[in-house]
């Protein structure tokens, strides 16, 4: 897995990205202690509340800024939301009201979702190779799960030394390195990518690719059930430890870190596996882990048997969640990439503002146990539905029917454009009218503007 950090581009953004995290980490626990500062008890109701405002932000301007992102020269864009992200923790300290937090946790997860999946649609472009690309998905989960293991740690011996206002401006300081190291490297440009009109159209553009492609509706639904298990997971486990085992503060860390540890074998182990299986087989053994994991969880298990069904939930989300780069590598154009990415990050951040507060309510209202079994019959149906929606023989190279058609829009001469010029179109990529004949052919298919359906 580490043989991809010998690439330079990619070894610099790789960082960029893991000092980020740690970053954000800090700002994480940063926030618990502000929260409590301002309003006491009440902090769990605030945090909640960022929570909530944090996945609108995702779900809401991914799709604004995937629309745009080929537009904007990456470098520029990304250096910018990294400063723009170090300016509003920077804000953070210096909060004396509750709705303070809210606007900044707005515009920092606002900068998170135009930086996270421009950032990584970038990788596929410098990162050529499938298996290289997959060892960088890999890495990428590791660092996830390193972050959600060691930032806590890190923060609690900080905070030996220092108040819990300096984490904010370490995370500050940790964007501007990530922005210094993007700075660092060239990144390649974007494709040309073809003027779509509306404002409407474009902002949908992704998420038309990505409900028309039945693997990537699949992987919705498996969206679903990975926010299924991780609500169960983050929202339930300080009760489950605390208040119905009656256990302290270090086996609720012990529980988290089990999740993790999970998720790190699973991310280790898969490059080798994906060079031998598809994505298919292994993503839906994913979904069902975490289903029987929850299920599990119906017969009241002591300490080391939640323990095991934490690692087990950690291990099927990293199933899920590691190939997921790849799926939406194989559906699209090029120049489409920052839009589907865009669309992944919003649509699965749907999944948990639905999955958040119906753990919580479920374990407050309803019962742990019942809270078990029917978050497992979500993560089951969702991976049923994954299971119809996605065919068992899923074709890279499809037989399709284009029916004649006269546009203009920006093109290369390829397999599709095969046309006379007067002389006055000007090089490739150029746009002017143009007629597609009828035709009938086999190639590799995507969505795009010339394959608005998916063939039977």
């Amino acid at each position: 897995m580490f043989n991809v950090l010998t690439h330079r581009v990619y070894r610099h953004l790789f960082f960029a990205q893991v000092i980020a995290l740690i970053g954000t980490g800090l700002t994480t626990v940063a926030l618990a202690l502000l929260a409590h500062d301002l309003v006491g008890g009440q902090a769990g109701v605030v945090l909640g509340t960022a929570l909530a405002i944090k996945m609108v932000a995702y779900v809401g301007i991914a799709p604004l800024v995937g629309a745009y992102a080929s537009r904007l020269p990456r470098r520029t864009l990304l250096v910018s939301l990294d400063l723009l992200r170090a300016a509003v923790v920077c804000a953070l300290p210096f909060v004396t009201d509750v709705w303070q937090i809210y606007v900044l946790i707005f515009l920092l997860n606002a900068c998170s979702a135009g930086f996270t999946p421009v950032f990584q649609a970038t990788i596929p472009d410098i990162l050529e190779d499938e298996a290289q690309y997959t060892q960088a998905l890999s890495l990428s989960r590791l660092a996830y799960d390193l972050e959600n293991l060691l930032s806590p740690m890190a923060a609690a011996a900080l905070l030996m030394v220092m108040s819990f206002d300096v984490l904010f401006v370490l995370n500050a300081l940790a964007f501007a390195i990530s922005a210094s190291l993007v700075i660092s490297v060239l990144l390649p440009a974007s494709q040309p990518l073809e003027e779509i009109p509306g404002v409407w159209r474009r902002i949908s553009h992704g998420l038309q690719i990505y409900l028309k492609t039945p693997r990537l509706r699949a992987l919705l639904a498996l969206n679903l059930a990975v926010s299924a298990a991780g609500a169960m997971q983050i929202v339930n486990t300080v009760v489950l430890v605390r208040s119905m085992l009656g256990l302290g503060e270090q086996e609720v860390a012990l529980a988290f870190a089990a999740a993790g540890g999970g998720s790190m074998l699973v991310a280790l182990l898969l490059p080798r596996l994906l060079d031998r299986l598809p994505e298919r087989p292994v993503m839906l053994l994913g979904g069902m882990i975490m289903a029987l994991s929850l299920y599990l969880g119906w017969l009241g298990p002591s300490f080391a048997g939640l323990v095991g069904l934490w690692w087990l939930l950690g291990a099927g989300a990293s199933m899920v969640m590691t190939p997921t780069g790849r799926l939406l590598k194989r559906s699209c154009q090029p120049q489409d990439r920052p839009a589907l990415f865009a669309a992944q990050f919003s649509l699965s951040h749907c999944c948990w503002l639905f999955t958040y507060p119906l753990a919580g309510w479920l374990g407050l209202n309803v019962g742990m146990t019942e809270a078990f079994a029917m978050l497992g019959t979500v993560a089951l149906t969702a991976t049923v539905l994954a299971v119809l929606a996605w065919p068992r023989r899923d074709l890279d190279t499809l037989l399709h029917e284009h029916f004649p058609l006269t546009h203009s829009h920006l093109h290369y001469h390829d397999e599709h454009h095969q046309h006379e010029h007067e002389g006055w179109e000007g090089a490739e990529p150029h746009s002017h009218p143009h007629t597609h004949s009828r035709q009938v052919h086999r190639h590799l298919f995507v969505i795009d503007n010339h394959h608005t359906r998916w063939p039977l």
